[in-house]
């Protein structure tokens, strides 16, 4: 009998034999620029020998503690969260191994939260039409994502939606002026119709991730919303897997639209590919609420792991000391400039979007009407396998029904000529696919 990884086995799995700094290498000898990072993970670049020896002395010191316990690495880490990262309002932390696993958790203390000021009724949550949080049974749900749903509608439950502000496909039309005050108009209304009493938290990602290709709010959505949220006693859970810990140039995406989340959710930066690690972080009157009713917060068995502690206490000091973030904005504008004077006027790009390297570019058929290729097209997957195919790695995007986006997650360490190749890359991919 053959072992089949992964589980639904690939006709050609690609083999990567190593990789080092913003490269893969695989068993054949090819190099290839690693425009993804993964899946929008690594941030210090591939193969940092600190952070392996950080995890071998962390596993030699020892190999499993109960999450509730402190060890060295588990201390090590809260300090540089405190001292250098988390905003002030957020001093609350509980550790999980991902994003999944963190957005479940903060849920979980959303309706705790409101439970132990005795309104149990108030457990509904609010969530977007586009949008990914993650691919347990309830995130699935949660999730505006149908394709990550197929074969499984009939387990999972759909909670009301709010439409996500996308400036491009506004039904007012694209890049409206007006298109703010039309999503409000929408949050207001959902709201008020399912019951503000009834409404727990909204979960959103401050700028979409995968699912939409770095979609991001029409200016002042986010204070706006914020706002309402707060009249309605509904908490705010920002989903920054993606976007926490500098991915946008900021230290998370909160801070680049002047809102503060009232459970903050960061995951895959926080570990850079070295450890799976994602922090929940909350205000201190959540926390004590919770407490105060005798409710408890049960961990995950491999939360808070020493050895993941170790390798991400690593990873932010990196991050910091080679002042990462501000390479991330200089060469995020410097690609989002280029990308925008090859493909702002493409026949077949709707949009070139985001915020440092948290990039999207998405295909269409027909410009002017923003119609989508056909899906059996597979436009997505002839771009990025063309890209491969030429040495640059770019993630694919979309939900299936939202489709046919170029995503770009490069590592924070890129320079000009790997900016140069991505460009060059991505525009020759699109041109050939697309026959522009």
């Amino acid at each position: 009998m053959t072992t089949s990884w992964p589980f639904i086995a690939s006709a050609n799995p690609l083999e990567i034999d190593h990789a080092k700094g913003a490269y893969l290498y695989t068993r054949n000898g090819e190099k290839i620029l690693d425009a993804a990072g993964g899946a929008i993970v690594v941030n210090v670049g591939h193969g940092r020998e600190e952070v392996a020896d950080a995890v071998r002395e962390a596993a030699a010191n020892s190999s499993y503690a109960v999450p509730p316990w402190i060890t060295p690495e588990r201390e090590a880490l809260l300090n540089e969260l405190r001292e250098h990262w988390l905003p002030a309002h957020l001093p609350c932390v509980h550790l999980v191994s991902g994003g999944s696993e963190g957005n479940e958790s903060a849920i979980k203390m959303a309706v705790q939260y409101h439970a132990a000021h005795g309104l149990p009724e108030k457990n509904v949550i609010l969530a977007r039409s586009l949008s990914y949080h993650g691919t347990t049974i309830a995130m699935a749900g949660v999730s505006g994502h149908a394709a990550r749903k197929i074969g499984i509608e009939g387990l999972i439950s759909e909670p009301p939606r709010i439409l996500t502000p996308n400036p491009l496909r506004c039904p007012l039309g694209a890049n409206h002026p007006g298109a703010a005050d039309y999503y409000i108009q929408n949050l207001e209304a959902t709201i008020a119709d399912v019951g503000p009493d009834r409404i727990a938290a909204l979960i959103a990602e401050p700028m979409n991730g995968s699912s939409g290709g770095a979609i991001t709010a029409p200016d002042g959505y986010w204070e706006r919303a914020q706002a309402i949220l707060e009249r309605h006693d509904i908490l705010l859970i920002m989903d920054e897997v993606m976007t926490g810990f500098g991915r946008t140039g900021e230290k998370f995406g909160c801070d680049r639209f002047g809102i503060e989340a009232d459970l903050l959710v960061a995951g895959k930066g926080m570990g850079g590919g070295y450890a799976a690690i994602t922090g929940v972080y909350g205000r201190q009157e959540i926390a004590d609420t919770i407490a105060d009713a005798g409710y408890a917060v049960m961990f995950h068995t491999f939360g808070a792991l020493p050895i993941s502690c170790a390798a991400s206490t690593v990873v932010l000091e990196i991050l910091r000391r080679e002042d990462l973030l501000a390479n991330v904005k200089r060469q995020g504008a410097a690609l989002k400039a280029a990308l925008l004077s090859e493909l702002g006027q493409h026949p077949h790009v709707a949009d070139v979007r985001g915020e440092g390297l948290l990039l999207g570019v998405e295909i269409v058929e027909d410009r002017e009407s923003l119609t989508p290729f056909p899906i059996d097209q597979k436009i997505t997957d002839r771009i990025v396998g063309h890209a491969m195919g030429n040495g640059v790695f770019f993630y694919p995007g979309g939900t299936g029904e939202y489709r046919d986006i170029i995503c770009v997650g490069a590592p924070f360490t890129i320079d000009t000529q790997e900016v140069d190749l991505m460009v060059t890359t991505l525009k020759r991919a699109i041109d050939e696919v697309t026959g522009a």
